[in-house]
């Protein structure tokens, strides 16, 4: 095969380093590159190292998941891009969560994730979808958002000027956790129209990604905590 997923794990405990690589090994399109305890550790094996996908852990000693995250994601140029990151959590950290997303990590996944769950994520992101599954992160981010200070909508909104009325509505359902399929037929249009709408969004915003698209809509108050 041709095309493998070049993966590396962080994570302190090696109990679940171990149980992920278990599960990737058995993948005949994935390749596990580098299994290290913490994030300067990954930041000191990524230079030189061909790497597609990082799975990430939040809290970790030396340099938290969080800043290992931006570091990796700054250091992306257009001749070679970062790596993506999944960032691993559970549902009592969502907050760090939401810190890694802002800080560019392409998704998340739960620790407890099941194999094919962790696979689909790994594979998604890889394709460059971003997003592990957009309803789960905007209610992720439902259950969390309240409690993070954000910018004032109205000073957030005006970079949204740049949109058109269409590219608005696209946010917007992106925002509320459609996926393409969902909103083509919503706005009677081709699944193909809504990926270059989306495309447009993210290059007139300088957004990375799905995952900061939905991030934004909350940011701007176009979606509030609830909304469907």
């Amino acid at each position: 095969m041709t095309d493998r997923i070049r993966v590396m794990i962080v994570d302190d405990q090696a109990l679940v380093r171990a149980g992920f690589r278990m599960v990737l090994d058995a993948e005949p399109d994935v390749d596990v590159v580098a299994e290290l305890g913490d994030g300067q550790a990954a930041l000191d094996a990524l230079p030189g190292r061909d790497v597609d996908v990082v799975l990430m852990d939040v809290r970790m000693p030396r340099l938290d998941g969080i800043e290992a995250t931006r570091r990796i994601v700054a250091r992306g140029t257009v001749d070679r891009p970062a790596p993506k990151v999944l960032v691993l959590t559970t549902f009592d950290l969502d907050e760090y969560v939401y810190a890694a997303l802002r800080a560019g990590a392409a998704g998340f996944l739960l620790k407890d994730a099941g194999p094919s769950e962790l696979l689909a994520a790994i594979r998604a992101v890889h394709t460059g979808d971003a997003v592990v599954a957009p309803g789960p992160t905007r209610r992720l981010l439902d259950q969390f958002l309240p409690l993070i200070e954000s910018p004032p909508p109205d000073a957030a909104r005006s970079r949204l000027d740049v949109l058109t009325e269409r590219e608005h509505e696209v946010l917007v359902a992106v925002g509320r956790g459609l996926n393409n399929l969902e909103i083509a037929d919503s706005f009677f249009v081709a699944e193909a129209t809504v990926k270059t709408h989306i495309g447009r969004i993210l290059a007139k915003l300088g957004l990375r990604d799905r995952v900061q698209m939905v991030v934004l809509a909350y940011e701007t108050g176009l979606v509030r905590v609830g909304d469907h």
